[in-house]
C-alpha cells in the first residue's frame, strides 16, 4: 500500500508555456462573459480550458486581470479541483482507479502495464499526446472493480492483462 500511496501522492508539475499575445486575446470573450462575477469562476475556467486543453499559469494571470480576482485565488481553484490541470493533457485521459477494491483486483498491474506499453508514467503524456495517465484514489464504482476511465467511457471488470487491448480502441 505505500507504492500505492506514494502514486496517488505524486505532484505533476506545471510546464512554462509562452502563449502569443493573439492566442490570449481569445480569452477576452470569456472575460467579457464573466468579469466582474467572482461566482462565475469556475464556469470561466471551464471554458478557458476547453478553449487551450488546460489552463497554464498565463491564461490564469489574464483571467485574474480580467475577472478583477487575485492570482492566487485563481491558482487555488485550478489547483483544487482534478477537472482543471496545468499541464497539456493527451487525446485521451486515462483515470485509472488505485482504490482498495480496485487494488486488491489488479489496478496495480493494469497500471504496469500501461506504463511498459504505452511508455508514460502516472502524472505524464504519450510523446504522440495520444494519452495522459491518471491514477486516481477512487472513482466511486468499486462493484466494477478494477476500473478506468478513458474520456468519458467507464471500463470495469477489466483481467489486467486486457489492459492494453482496451486502450488500442482509442487513436
Amino acid at each position: 500500500m505505500k507504492e500505492r500511496d506514494a502514486i496517488l501522492k505524486k505532484k505533476v508539475e506545471s510546464s512554462v508555456e509562452v502563449i502569443p499575445p493573439e492566442e490570449l486575446a481569445k480569452l477576452d470573450g470569456i472575460v467579457d462573459k464573466y468579469g466582474g462575477r467572482a461566482g462565475y469562476l469556475i464556469p470561466a475556467l471551464k471554458e478557458a480550458q476547453d478553449l487551450y486543453g488546460y489552463l497554464p499559469m498565463e491564461v490564469q494571470r489574464a483571467l485574474a486581470e480580467g475577472m478583477h480576482i487575485p492570482a492566487s485565488h485563481i491558482y487555488g481553484v485550478v489547483t483544487f479541483y482534478s477537472f482543471f490541470t496545468i499541464t497539456p493533457r493527451g487525446r485521451h485521459t486515462i483515470r485509472l482507479c488505485l482504490g482498495t477494491a480496485c487494488y486488491v483486483k489488479g489496478s496495480k498491474e493494469m497500471l504496469e502495464n500501461i506504463v511498459r506499453e504505452v511508455g508514460i508514467n502516472v502524472g505524464e503524456t504519450s510523446e504522440d499526446g495520444r494519452f495522459t495517465l491518471e491514477a486516481v484514489r477512487c472513482l466511486g464504482a468499486c462493484g466494477l472493480a478494477p476500473v478506468m476511465l478513458i474520456g468519458e467511457d467507464t471500463h470495469g471488470n477489466i483481467h489486467p492483462p486486457d489492459t492494453v487491448k482496451i486502450l488500442e480502441g482509442y487513436q
